[in-house]
């Protein structure tokens, strides 16, 4: 008896040994990112409501002089200049982010200011560029950095880099929540690194807050036509929506892809070819004479949502886009996205019997989710956005666009890990 108790004893003693050492550890971890991601949200913070406010000043100084257009393919070239000093390719964009993470490349701290100020100029003469692609380069740029500096092992070194994607996404458009998960979604589709989650939480909220205090915005708008009640008919309406919604996003990502092919197929000269996609979008400017498509277009956007978009809308700017990103010139490419399912549901949504307004949310999301294959964030992002109106509508919407969207994507280094179609391992990347 006495030693079967003293056996049992010392297995206790065992035990409680070990779950201290457990307890010792996590909390050594969970301190450890504390104060990586506080550093990070505090940095990537400040540099994202200045890059929000030059973005502003920008557009506000182009509407001001309209002439700057007429400089866009110079500022192309410059561009390609820019980055042929610093000896980076202009394509990468985002996709080097992304392979940054999923395969610990280093992330050249020269990013950063590169994408700053050439984004900067882009809006500045009228390019049809986004802001939070831009803002997804600038925060993995500074975080990837700030980790190769703490001495970071490989691990350490790609969570630290989603928690700046998700702080640079979350100071320039104010959904912290959407930013959060879209970090760690957007890398590897069907696998999220859940390890990132706290540190990718706590960044993109204190960067939000950060840029709340230095002048930086929340996105967010006011949907009407919502349905109060859900009837068979309806749920047959936005499955058919849905539907539509999934060609159009494979639709975009084969244009965005193919555009920018064509023109350096055609035209292999980088900086030829920038300044003469720089010239076809100043000519398209002026022949559909209006402004409405240079920059990231939120004026449309808020316009779509209150239910007025021409049919022609979404199109324009899809095509725009491609050219203007797909030559060279820097932006993002998520706020031309949201232009693009936010008017065309405006303007399309009553052939489904669905209200103007709720379409143009429905668009936004479901195109987003189709184009970056992320549907946990869509459905944060229609939180975020329209206040959680009918929540379970709008994640209807975006499963469908996810499921029949193919495995086209925005990012040509984006990985799909397993099947969108049944439970099987695929690892492949986007077309």
């Amino acid at each position: 008896m006495e030693s079967e108790r003293r056996k049992a004893i010392g297995g206790l003693l065992r035990m409680l040994h070990g779950l201290g050492y457990r307890v010792r550890r996590s909390g050594g971890v969970f301190l450890r990112w504390c104060v990586f991601a506080v550093v990070i949200g505090l940095v990537v913070g400040a540099v994202g409501a200045a890059f929000h406010r030059m973005l502003e000043w920008a557009g506000e100084t182009r509407a001001a002089y309209p002439w700057l257009l007429y400089l866009l393919p110079f500022a192309g070239v410059f561009i390609a200049f820019w980055y042929r000093r610093a000896d980076m390719p202009l394509e990468r964009g985002t996709n080097f982010i992304l392979t940054s993470v999923r395969e610990n490349h280093p992330v050249r701290l020269r990013l950063a200011p590169s994408i700053f100020v050439t984004s900067i100029l882009t809006h500045l003469c009228g390019g049809s560029a986004g802001r939070e692609g831009a803002a997804i380069q600038l925060g993995g740029a500074i975080s990837g950095n700030i980790g190769h500096w703490m001495r970071l092992d490989d691990k350490d070194s790609r969570t630290i880099t989603m928690c700046g994607m998700a702080a640079g996404f979350a100071a320039l458009f104010g959904t912290p929540l959407a930013a959060s998960v879209f970090a760690m979604e957007v890398i590897s589709v069907g696998v999220m690194y859940y390890a990132a989650l706290f540190p990718c939480v706590l960044a993109s909220v204190i960067a939000h807050y950060v840029a709340l205090a230095l002048g930086g915005g929340t996105t967010a708008f006011a949907l009407s036509g919502v349905p109060q009640e859900v009837e068979p008919l309806l749920l047959v309406k936005l499955v058919l929506f849905g539907v539509v919604c999934a060609v159009l996003s494979a639709v975009v990502c084969i244009v965005f892809h193919h555009i920018g092919h064509l023109f350096k197929k055609y035209i292999p000269n980088p900086y030829l070819c920038i300044a003469i996609g720089g010239l076809v979008v100043v000519l398209m400017s002026l022949l559909l004479g209006t402004r409405d498509y240079n920059g990231a277009g939120m004026e449309v956007i808020e316009r779509a949502v209150a239910g007025e978009a021409e049919y022609t809308t979404f199109f324009i700017k899809l095509v725009l886009t491609a050219i203007t990103i797909g030559v060279g010139y820097k932006g993002g490419e998520i706020v031309p996205v949201l232009f693009i399912g936010a008017t065309f549901g405006a303007a399309y949504g009553g052939f489904f019997g669905l209200a103007p307004s709720f379409a143009a949310g429905l668009g936004m999301t479901a195109v987003f989710c189709g184009v970056t294959n992320a549907p946990l964030t869509s459905i944060l992002l229609a939180f975020e956005l329209f206040g959680g109106q009918s929540l379970a509508l709008f994640a209807l919407v975006i499963a469908i666009s996810y499921m029949l969207s193919g495995y086209y994507g925005l990012y040509s280094e984006q990985k799909i890990l397993y099947s969108k179609l049944r439970p099987q391992f695929i690892d492949r990347k986007t077309k």
